[in-house]
């Protein structure tokens, strides 16, 4: 009978796990969902205005000459602007958040810059730049600089409406350049993963040293709200790592567990059609989420 009573015990012990995984994972997936839901209304509202940019009733036509001048530039850019939403739109799905992740030694500006420009262009709310030794982020205003120059250039947008964020190695700082109407561009090096889980645990340590909360309530869903970036940036949904190793080189550990990587070979000379061709895998790839 003792034992019948054991085999009963884990039963229902077995049951209660069940019950509760199935419960977070119900949750997870009803968040994310309507966080999805939400950016994409948002991005199909607000991203026709950031492409076409608004005139300035102050300014005189003759203060752009070349744009008066060569209308044929003004019709090619008009064209690419209408293909790249055209594209975006016939994706199966469009990831919200994007990495851009390079594992090469010497990072292209110009490239880089490029596919910033494409992936908002497409549709695509945030897009996340990281490299291995932070080079993006010391030399930000270089960066900027590019991407002001590339959205003119590839798709004739307005560049000094753009956001493009850069974080200080994790810490609460941040440095902000107004270079896209909506769209977010950050910056990010392998300090801000690691400095911020290392932050959120002293952070709980301390609570829990001066008896703000006890040890029994830290858990999981605690630091996960702890690590949250402030503006609700969504996790990134797609990681494109260009280059030939085999890692994420500390990009985001906490904030990739769903996250769908793709390769690429150099992010040099890289293409739009390059990266047309991924957003299509992503379309197609299929999260079972430890189904």
């Amino acid at each position: 009978m003792a034992l019948l009573y054991g085999l009963l015990w884990r039963l229902l012990l077995f049951l209660v796990h069940i019950n509760r995984a199935l419960v977070s994972w119900l949750r997870v997936r009803l968040r994310s969902w309507k966080g999805r839901l939400w950016e994409r209304a948002m991005a199909a509202l607000l991203l026709p205005v950031a492409l076409a940019g608004v005139p300035d009733p102050q300014r005189k036509v003759n203060q752009d000459p070349d744009a008066n001048a060569n209308p044929v530039t003004g019709n090619r850019n008009a064209g690419r602007r209408s293909r790249c939403l055209s594209d975006g739109r016939s994706l199966e799905k469009l990831p919200v958040h994007i990495g851009l992740l390079v594992a090469e030694e010497e990072p292209s500006y110009t490239d880089i810059a490029n596919l910033a420009v494409w992936c908002m262009a497409v549709g695509i709310s945030y897009v996340s730049v990281f490299d291995n030794h932070g080079i993006f982020q010391k030399n930000n205003s270089r960066l900027v600089e590019e991407i002001v120059r590339q959205q003119q250039d590839l798709v004739g947008v307005d560049g000094s409406k753009c956001d493009v964020e850069f974080l200080s190695q994790g810490r609460d700082k941040h440095q902000h350049h107004v270079v896209s109407c909506w769209p977010s561009v950050k910056v990010l090096s392998p300090e801000d993963g690691k400095q911020s889980i290392v932050q959120a645990a002293q952070q709980l340590c301390r609570s829990v040293e001066n008896r703000e909360r006890s040890s029994r309530d830290i858990s999981v869903s605690m630091l996960d709200l702890l690590l949250r970036d402030s503006k609700s940036v969504p996790d990134p949904e797609l990681v494109v790592k260009f280059g030939p190793v085999d890692s994420t080189l500390g990009f985001l550990p906490w904030h990739i567990r769903l996250t769908e990587f793709i390769s690429l070979p150099s992010h040099r000379d890289v293409s739009y059609e390059d990266l047309l061709g991924v957003l299509r895998r992503f379309g197609s790839c299929q999260q079972r989420l430890g189904q």
